[in-house]
């Protein structure tokens, strides 16, 4: 039997929105539900219902009401959600209109700004006159090329009040990989920044900029924040402007809220790119009742609550914590590095802020561990109610450090989903245990299985993440893909009329949770035995001597052999007593079949610029194939060290 990490109180269970959700739907459909698992099974068998309840629940703004929830569940894709609605996406984030704060920004400068409901909407209101003077118009595309902070939030509030379609990339990505992200959509506006900072230092990113508009025949205006200095010049800029010029002045104009169907375009999301150029996701307004669900249900989300989490506006972490002005709670954005000064800095942020509810990925828990940091010990937490965790699989044993060095009641809510779906396919929920290395189930309305290698069901083994039926924030569409054919092969190749997501997962039947072992087409199959990378980290991490890892399959004399790279600890060497080190470890904790063919150090492990391993890329070398978008990785340099070590591994 599975001891939990935690459980929650009586007290907790019964102050939970989602405690009273299940009110909410136990009187309207004269049910007797009292567990997540049995709200999540109706939730799943009676899909209509579920998110017809959820709209409610969450108070969508909507100027005409839907006709039906959804057209047809059997078309999929090509489900239609609420048709016959109108409403506007940035409408249903601004309801509140307060003095409460909206938005503290901080940055590695120790620049602070506030923002209340009230000065938020004004300023939207005065951005969405300035874009409409300039011709835009509903469906046409406004993107950003920014840090997160304020003005980001802003730019995107204003262009889908408007009606426009809102994707963005962050400022530390190059401008290569920037275009070819935003020139894709053909924007008309690009709002950006004259610089950021990293590491306390000032980055000047006018010349990306100018690249990057130069790269944009479609751009009208290019819209420049000062963030690093005052008033950059910007003659080389094409339709260069400041911010503060561009936004509208004199009397607050009235801001009008475009009403739109359910399926308008509002953001247009990017894959990571590294197998390819990055794939243009669109998705509706879908996205805005799956991100409530997710807040309100999933993660307990309060007006009086204050969250944050460490992502930049290249991944939909962000888009999903915009949302939570939905709530009408407090965003706190963090721009720069989570570790500047120190690795204190989040801590002592959520200390002086009072954090509530605070995400992290894997690799940032991980690097806390490696560094012996005890958060718990040395700031107040005592707001933390929650940590949400995303971005990689995490280890039990990071799990049982939350909650042994952060703190001992708190709800660790790991999720997973996608940038594809803007969401959670497996979740967290306030009211149940939380066991280590699991998530505590499949979110709600996400009829989620686990598949085996002959497409059928099955429990307590690992196979693939599949989902067997539609939900409102999958894509509409890819951009330029008319006949529908790549997003086809993204995901219903495989299983006719069920979304394959690639990854690998188990689902425990004692507990209901869920197990992630990494992407599938990482999957390692050494004699056949599919072994997911996740399972070689979990080992690699009680390792003291070993900072961080990446393992990969290598074709090999007709069959594949692991390959483990491990960057060092400091002062720490890759010797001979360490790698028996190593093998022992995976060989008595996970199998002899776990055992790398061979362990090398390496300087960097190559990463995307949303923190995941890209073990693909160090596959492709390693196995003679070509490496596309290197500029899809945070520190593509990385790979020229194994570039390097190719000849040795191919002895």
């Amino acid at each position: 039997m599975k001891t939990p990490l935690w459980r929650p109180s009586e007290e907790r269970i019964q102050q939970a929105n989602i405690t009273r959700f299940i009110g909410v739907v136990n009187e309207k459909y004269d049910l007797r539900i009292r567990s997540y698992a049995q709200l999540y099974d109706w939730s799943v068998e009676h899909i209509p219902d579920f998110w017809a309840t959820i709209w409610d629940y969450a108070g969508i703004k909507a100027s005409r009401p839907y006709d039906v929830v959804v057209d047809d569940l059997i078309e999929f894709p090509g489900t239609r959600w609420f048709p016959g609605a109108r409403l506007n996406f940035a409408e249903n984030l601004l309801r509140f209109r307060d003095d409460h704060t909206a938005f503290v920004f901080h940055g590695e400068t120790q620049r602070s700004v506030r923002i209340s409901y009230r000065q938020l909407y004004e300023t939207v209101a005065r951005l969405a006159a300035a874009l409409r003077r300039s011709g835009i118009k509903p469906g046409d595309r406004i993107v950003g090329y920014m840090p997160n902070m304020i003005e980001t939030a802003v730019a995107m509030l204003a262009t889908t009040a408007i009606g426009a379609t809102w994707s963005s990339c962050a400022t530390d990505i190059g401008p290569e990989a920037a275009l070819d992200r935003l020139g894709q959509v053909e924007p008309k506006v690009l709002f950006t920044v004259d610089g950021y900072f990293y590491k306390g230092k000032p980055f000047d990113s006018l010349a990306n900029v100018t690249q990057i508009a130069r790269g944009i025949p479609s751009l009208v205006k290019t819209v420049v924040v000062s963030y690093v200095g005052e008033r950059p010049t910007l003659d080389a800029i094409p339709h260069g402007v400041l911010y503060n010029d561009f936004l509208s002045h004199g009397d607050s104009p009235e801001l009008v809220f475009e009403q739109l169907p359910f399926d308008h375009p509002i953001y247009i999301m990017f894959s990571s790119g590294t197998t390819g150029k990055p794939k243009c996701m669109v998705q509706g307004q879908g996205v805005l009742l799956n991100h409530l669900k997710e807040l309100l249900l999933h993660t307990d989300l309060k007006r009086e609550d204050t969250i944050s989490y460490i992502t930049t506006c290249s991944w939909m972490m962000w888009n999903w914590l915009i949302s939570a002005l939905g709530v009408g709670a407090t965003i706190v954005l963090y721009d720069g590095n989570p570790n500047y000064p120190d690795a204190g800095t989040m801590w002592k942020l959520i200390q002086d802020e009072k954090i509530s509810i605070f995400g992290l990925s894997a690799s940032y828990v991980n690097f806390l561990r490696s560094e012996g940091i005890r958060p718990g010990r040395d700031y107040d937490l005592s707001a933390l109610k929650a940590i949400s965790q995303t971005g990689s699989a995490l280890s039990d044993e990071g799990f049982a450090y939350v909650y042994r060095e952060i703190k001992s009641d708190l709800h660790f809510n790991s999720i997973s989903g996608g940038t594809d779906i803007n969401g959670c396919f497996a979740a967290g929920n306030p009211i149940s245990p939380v066991y280590a290395g699991e998530l505590q189930g499949p979110a709600l309305g996400m009829k989620v299985k686990v598949y085996d290698e002959n497409g059928q069901p099955v429990l307590d083994r690992q196979g693939e993440l599949v989902c067997e039926a539609p939900a409102p924030s999958m894509p509409l569409y890819f951009w330029n893909d008319p006949g529908g054919e790549r997003y086809h092969h993204a995901y219903f190749d495989v299983y006719p009329h069920v979304w394959r997501h690639g990854d690998a997962i188990v689902q425990h039947s004692d507990t209901g949770g869920i197990t992630f072992y990494g992407r599938s087409d990482s999957t390692l199959k050494p004699s056949g035995v599919r072994i997911g990378p996740s399972e070689v980290y979990n080992q690699i991490e009680k390792i003291g001597e070993i900072a961080d890892s990446l393992v990969i399959g290598q074709n090999w004399q007709g069959d594949q052999r692991i390959l483990l790279f491990v960057k060092m600890a400091p002062g720490q060497a890759l010797t001979e007593e360490l790698k028996s080190k190593i093998k022992k470890t995976l060989r008595e904790n996970a199998s002899p079949r776990h055992v790398p063919a061979l362990i090398v150090e390496v300087p960097e492990i190559p990463y995307t610029l949303n923190m995941k391993k890209v073990e693909s890329s160090v596959t492709n070398i390693v196995n003679g194939r070509p490496v596309t978008n290197r500029d899809a990785l945070m520190n593509p340099q990385s790979l020229d060290y194994y570039e390097k070590l190719l000849p040795e591994l191919q002895k």
